[in-house]
Parts: structure tokens; sequence; C-alpha cells
């Protein structure tokens, strides 16, 4: 970190990422399958790309602001050309990266590729050493593509001090637009002293700060208690341009239950998350979709103040409450259920939340879409809860109250 400490210029003045990113990724759900032969639908190819592309752009995705389509690892051939460049997979995408890139960008979208700070990648392709950083920025600029995400296996603590920042001065040299995402943080365990936000802020448009997301409930949960016991640290690091990133979304895939879906949709909005999804778009259950598309929702996720959400209630019930400021000085609240016995009825004010006194709020339930109704700040309410469930409100203020 103190090569990291010495290097006050590298400030990543990108202007990109300035609301989170969102968008598709292939990882959670279809990992590293190269097995074409077999299973020719679901293996890391083009084919999976191109058919992912035209998803977002005809399913009313690309509209609602999922405009990444990121490919993640095991794209590549297991050695680079002669030249020493990255070549992708000359069998599972025989037309080349350029070709994806410019299929993706006619509908609209953008491309974002992967790489790993260190000899191989997590799946054993070929790594970024710290020789080939400006090299393979250069490729990947010349193929169009849109965002990196930089992982970190096979490196070692001083190769990433280095590495990270150097690979953020060798993308802005390029000259192209492309979000930086960095996994620097989750290798380091994700808190000071060995990480240092300040400096992270500066370096990566957003940045890998825990364990990768599973298909499960218990995976969405571990993220979750870890988040916000640490959000002392994790929020302030977080804003316009440069985000945590509690990995993708898993709705629509095989782990999650109807109410743990809407409860992972919440609280990724509530912590400005990045929303990328990580389904098949093709076959996708409608309600899963209805999650994934609530404008509302993406509305609050996008704000334009980027102020990260807090953990501000843990009850002794299992009752949760999480909190973010949003523009114009309206609020998202979530009400979220740790039960597993039944739905549950909770009872609380917003003086009790720390509203301020005297003020009126019009309330929107984000997942029925209705104003519900008006709120003093001292009147009691109560929301009925689902186990591991959400109830989620948008609080807009209205003309505060005469004295």
């Amino acid at each position: 970190l103190a090569l990291a400490l010495a290097l006050p210029s590298v400030a990543l003045e990108n202007g990109l990422a300035r609301t989170p990113p969102m968008g598709w990724m292939s990882w959670e759900r279809f990992r590293c399958n190269v097995d074409c032969q077999a299973d020719p639908r679901n293996c890391i190819s083009e084919q999976l790309f191109f058919e992912m592309a035209d998803r977002l752009a005809e399913d009313g995705w690309r509209e609602l602001g999922y405009e990444y389509i990121n490919i993640d690892d095991c794209w590549s051939a297991k050695q680079r050309d002669a030249a020493g460049q990255l070549v992708p997979d000359p069998k599972r995408f025989p037309s080349g990266i350029k070709a994806l890139a410019d299929y993706v960008h006619a509908r609209g979208l953008k491309l974002g590729i992967y790489g790993d700070l260190g000899i191989f990648t997590c799946g054993g392709y070929p790594g970024t050493m710290l020789e080939h950083v400006k090299q393979d920025a250069q490729t990947f600029a010349a193929w169009g593509v849109d965002m990196l995400k930089l992982d970190g296996c096979y490196s070692s603590a001083e190769e990433q001090a280095k590495g990270y920042p150097e690979m953020a001065r060798a993308l802005n040299a390029t000259g192209r637009p492309i979000v930086y995402s960095c996994s620097w943080p989750a290798y380091q365990g994700g808190l000071p002293p060995k990480v240092n936000y300040t400096i992270l802020a500066e370096i990566c448009n957003l940045w890998r700060n825990y364990d990768d997301i599973q298909d499960s409930w218990d995976s969405v949960l571990s993220i979750i208690d870890w988040f916000f016991t640490n959000q002392d640290v994790l929020q302030p690091a977080a804003g316009p341009g440069h985000w945590n990133d509690p990995d993708m979304l898993i709705i629509g895939n095989f782990g999650l239950s109807y109410e743990q879906s809407r409860s992972q949709m919440a609280l990724w909005t509530v912590m400005a998350a990045p929303l990328l999804m990580s389904a098949d778009l093709r076959t996708i259950s409608p309600g899963a979709k209805e999650i994934l598309q609530n404008r509302l929702m993406i509305q609050i996720n996008q704000d334009p103040l980027g102020i990260q959400g807090r953990r501000i209630v843990k009850e002794k019930s299992h009752i949760e409450v999480f909190l973010r400021p949003l523009s114009q000085a309206a609020s998202a609240l979530v009400f979220f259920s740790r039960r597993t016995d039944m739905p549950f009825r909770y009872t609380t004010s917003l003086a009790k939340l720390h509203f301020p006194e005297d003020a009126v709020y019009e309330v929107q339930d984000v997942y029925i879409g209705k104003i519900i109704g008006t709120l003093k700040t001292a009147d009691n309410f109560s929301v009925i809860i689902n186990p591991s469930g959400v109830v989620m409100w948008h609080l807009r203020p209205m003309t505060l109250l005469v004295q």
C-alpha cells in the first residue's frame, strides 16, 4: 500500500459511473462452462453474449438503464499470441471481441470484459502481469470495450498495490471511456488498515469488497451482514463515480424465493449497489422480471446524489430498518424481516426513525407502486413484513407543518 500512497496523481477522473452501473454479467449463472459441444446453449461463447444483448435490447431492460453486457472469466485462449496479446478462444469467439462489441453497440448497449491482475485468471486463463498492463488496456480499448473488471487471483498484495493504480492510468491513457471495476479490496479483507477507501475511490469506479455471491439466501445474508456491520467504513466511500459492489443480483436463478428476491433487490438498491444481473434472460420468470424491472426501485438506485444507505434499526424481533437519503429531501425506507415463522406486524413512527419533527411525507409503496397516504413524523404506523421479505417505501416531503 505504500506504493499506492506515493501516487496522489492517479485520481480516476474519467467522468464515468456517476450512478451505479446496471447491466448483465455472465459469472454467477454461467460460471466457467466452456463445453460448447455438450452444452452449446449455456457455454461461455459469443453466441451467449449475442443472445443476452438481444434480450437486453428487446425485452425492456435497456430503456430502464440495464446497458452493460459483461463477459466474465474464461473467454480467452489458454495462451497469449506471438505478440503477447490476449486473444479470445477461437472456437468459442470465432468473430472476435471487436465484432461482439460492435454487435452490442449497435443495440445501444455497452460491453464489459474480465481480466485478472496475476499470472492466471481465477479460472486458469492468462492473467495480466504488471508488464502486460498497458498492452492489455490498449487491446481492450481497440476492441471497443466499455468496462473492465480486474480480478486479483494469483497475485500478491504488492503486485495489487502497484497494478491496480497502474491499470487506472493505462485505461485513462487509451482515451476510450472504460468503467473500471476492481477486486482489490476483496483480496485484502475489505477493511482498513489494509484497504484505504480514499485512495481506492481515486483509482476505481467500483470495487468488490467481499466474497463472491452464490445462488443461495445464506450467501445474500452473509453479504448483507458484512456490508451493514461495516457500514461506518463503507458508506462514506461510495458516491458518484465510485461505488461499493456487493456483487451480482441472483434474482431469476434457483436459490431465492420470491420474497428473498424482493429483499435482495431492495437492499442492493438501498446500498447504491451496481445492478448487475446474472440470470438467464432468455427464460427468466415473469415474477423475477417484474422485480428487476421495477421503475421506482431503479429510480431510487440511480438517485443522482449517490448516497449509500445505512441500517438504522436492528430489533430483537429480527426486524431491521434501512434508510437511504435521496435527492429533493426524499428517502427510501426498507423494513426487512429475518424471521422464518410468519408475517410480522412492525409498529414504529418516522420520529423514532429520526426524521425531522413536524414534517409530512407522501408515502409510496415501491413494490405495489401506489401512493398509500401521507404521514406526519409523529404518527405511529404499522407494516406487515413477510418472512425473509421486505416492505419498501419511497417518502417525499410535503410542506412543513406550520407550528
